[in-house]
């Protein structure tokens, strides 16, 4: 039993031998560059990117061309519809059209003047008129403005 515990106390103590494992290369190089599978993936991504960057770009310059559409045409339909109000006379309220001049050559403006009719009121009818004012974009015709005022004349 002695030389079991003996044993036991050597086999503790010898050393083990120190293992070393090489791999060899099996014929396959390990480049430290891109495959091209990685590359083209790469840029399919940038490019999905780059075209909504773009889209959202070009919806962004639609917008702001529309926002100054709106404000200008509703300024300028005012100051027409002003023009109207100004008129006194109901014979010299008529349909009529015309651009806003120098200062904004791609803007149109168009005026309709009819006589409203309104039933079990016949005396104050023919002293109510109905002016519709269209104000267009030339260079598009999908950009309009129009208003429409009902004017009594006493």
């Amino acid at each position: 039993m002695l030389n079991l515990i003996e044993e036991s106390r050597n086999w503790r103590t010898c050393a083990l031998p120190n293992f070393k494992f090489q791999i060899s290369n099996c014929g396959f190089q390990v480049s430290p560059g891109f495959t091209l599978l990685e590359v083209m993936i790469a840029l399919a991504v940038i490019s999905i990117a780059l075209i909504a960057l773009l889209g959202s770009q070009s919806q962004g310059l639609s917008l702001a061309n529309e926002s100054r559409f709106n404000t200008t045409a509703s300024l300028l339909a005012q100051g027409k519809m002003a023009e109207f109000e100004a008129i006194t006379d109901r014979q010299d309220l008529r349909s009529d059209s015309g651009n806003f001049g120098d200062e904004f050559p791609d803007y149109a403006w168009e005026v309709s003047v009819d006589d409203v009719t309104l039933e079990g009121v016949g005396k104050i009818s023919n002293r109510l008129k109905r002016i519709d004012l269209k104000v267009r974009y030339i260079p598009n015709s999908r950009y309009r403005c129009e208003l429409r005022l009902y004017r009594f004349f006493p």
